[in-house]
């Protein structure tokens, strides 16, 4: 006998975690082990306004800058999606499952606005 169709019905809960899904020996892993992006908030805050929104952490941004430079992503609006799909990248990103991306234009204009003209990357590298 035929049984009736199963409707999928989402969890309320989720037990997952990122680490467990990157292997230990994925690239990315090793340049969180040897790179320090803590200061780029103060390298950078005479660039930023007081007053507005919130901006986008600009750590997270220079994660997507790395991850675009290791793999050969070249286009800012395929960064974001590709951020948004790979776990490892959401992972280096520090990034949950649930967590945003930022748009491409925003991305993009704090890449040749903000960051050219602290010389942010230049001083990173």
């Amino acid at each position: 006998m035929l049984g009736p169709r199963q409707e999928a019905q989402a969890a309320l809960f989720y037990e997952f975690s990122l680490e467990d899904h990157v292997p230990q020996d994925h690239l990315l892993r090793s340049i969180d082990r040897s790179v320090d992006l803590g200061n780029i908030r103060t390298y950078l805050a005479d660039f930023y306004s007081h007053t507005g929104r919130p901006s986008i952490d600009p750590e997270l941004l220079i994660r997507m800058l790395l991850v675009g430079y290791c793999f050969g992503i070249r286009s800012e609006r395929r960064l974001c999606e590709e951020v948004h799909l790979n776990l490892a990248y959401r992972g280096f990103c520090r990034l949950d499952l649930s967590d945003p991306i930022p748009n491409h234009s925003t991305f993009s204009k704090n890449r040749h606005g903000r960051f050219r003209e602290s010389e942010l990357l230049r001083h990173l590298f």
